[in-house]
């Protein structure tokens, strides 16, 4: 049986503003060293093959750059800049790769995703053509309108991570399709496209940072991991 070629899209298109950070939130150091670079490595500790395109708004390729110096990080990767959401960055991104193959598309402020987690996306989008990470709620819920609220069964539903792994010519058709503001991730752009999302079971530690408290709680991680 013959490889798919693996491949990293790293979205890192935040700006700091519900981290209350004047510095994007994918350059905070996190012990020690920027989220972004964090995210990054964790891909190249699963593979050391595996080929990345990180897109960036092309106003921080300065700060990558004083970063890459920094911390002599020499990993090799493709920049792309990215578009004015994350929809068009992407897209960008995916405009990059050619021909067969398989990409985990990432967010660049998750730096706690695991070579499990990365290994079983690829795994299963081969077998599936996608393979999106996603965990069960902990706690009860309700769906709210502006005068009434109704619990709901909790176990039917998932909070979707990434990575959100594709068959490359799959995902970039899916693409292809107009862009509008309920597309909020690639699984959503690929189910509008017609194709079957499948899930498979993510990490609670593999959380997204947008709050403060989100860098308390993976620096928490981090540190009880080197214990």
């Amino acid at each position: 049986m013959v490889n798919n070629p693996e491949y990293a899209l790293i979205v890192a298109g935040g700006k700091g503003t519900r981290i209350k950070s004047a510095l994007p939130k994918q350059f905070l150091e996190l012990n020690g060293k920027p989220i972004l670079l964090h995210t990054l490595e964790a891909f190249y500790r699963y593979s050391e093959k595996i080929k990345v395109v990180l897109v960036l708004p092309e106003d921080d390729f300065g700060i990558w750059n004083s970063i890459c110096e920094k911390y002599h990080f020499t990993k090799p990767l493709l920049l792309q800049k990215g578009g004015d959401s994350r929809f068009q960055s992407v897209r960008n991104g995916l405009s990059f790769l050619e021909g067969e193959g398989l990409v985990a598309i990432h967010d660049g402020v998750r730096p706690l995703v695991s070579s499990d987690i990365i290994g079983a996306s690829f795994r299963l989008a081969a077998v599936h053509q996608s393979a999106v990470a996603a965990v069960r709620l902990k706690e009860s819920i309700r769906m709210t309108d502006q005068d009434n609220t109704k619990a709901m069964d909790r176990s039917k539903f998932r909070l979707i991570q990434t990575p959100q792994t594709f068959d490359l010519q799959l995902i970039k058709k899916a693409y292809e399709i107009k862009e509008d503001a309920s597309l909020t991730d690639d699984a959503s752009v690929a189910e509008r496209a017609g194709h079957i999302i499948s899930l498979f079971e993510g990490s609670y530690e593999n959380i997204k940072i947008t709050t403060p408290e989100d860098l308390i709680v993976a620096k928490a991680l981090m540190d009880g991991k080197e214990i």
